[in-house]
């Protein structure tokens, strides 16, 4: 089974859902993407959450988005949220997403393909905390973004004189 288990109500959100698959396969995190609906298939959803050893399961849903609530409805290991744009602009994914009742925790993420980014690297992060290859790996993420915008800031200023 992957470390991360990511979960999408429809097809047509894989086109988001491929930056979290990005990042996950720049840090060489095991996952897998499934399409699984908390409307249209819910026996499936159920089985697949509580036959998987994920340890972090992202869920990106549109519209109602109910996938992340009862992924974590199942499951006690972190759930991640990706809200997609749909009729409302993805207000009402992340609306319905961060609004879940007390005892059921989902970390909502930014609406979109910057959200999936944030929510595989926030599951890395997750996972660093017991793997110190990762640990390293991400540390390193964070020194490159440092140097890049160090970069930036410099030819800015060069151009500005």
């Amino acid at each position: 089974m992957p470390d991360v288990a990511l979960l999408m109500g429809s097809d047509s959100d894989l086109e988001v859902v491929q930056k979290a698959i990005d990042a996950l396969r720049t840090f060489g995190v095991s996952w897998e993407a499934r399409v699984l609906s908390a409307h249209r298939t819910p026996d499936a959803l159920q089985e697949y959450v509580r036959n998987s050893n994920a340890k972090v399961y992202i869920a990106a849903a549109g519209g109602a988005a109910h996938l992340a609530g009862v992924v974590a409805a199942i499951t006690s290991r972190p759930v991640l949220a990706i809200p997609i744009p749909s009729g409302l602009n993805g207000i009402d994914s992340l609306l319905s997403m961060v609004q879940m009742p007390a005892g059921v925790p989902v970390a909502t993420f930014a609406i979109g393909k910057s959200g999936a980014k944030n929510a595989a690297l926030f599951a890395i992060q997750i996972l660093a905390t017991s793997d110190a290859a990762l640990a390293a790996k991400f540390a390193e993420h964070k020194r490159r973004m440092v140097e890049e915008v160090s970069a930036k800031d410099a030819a800015v200023q060069k151009k500005l004189r």
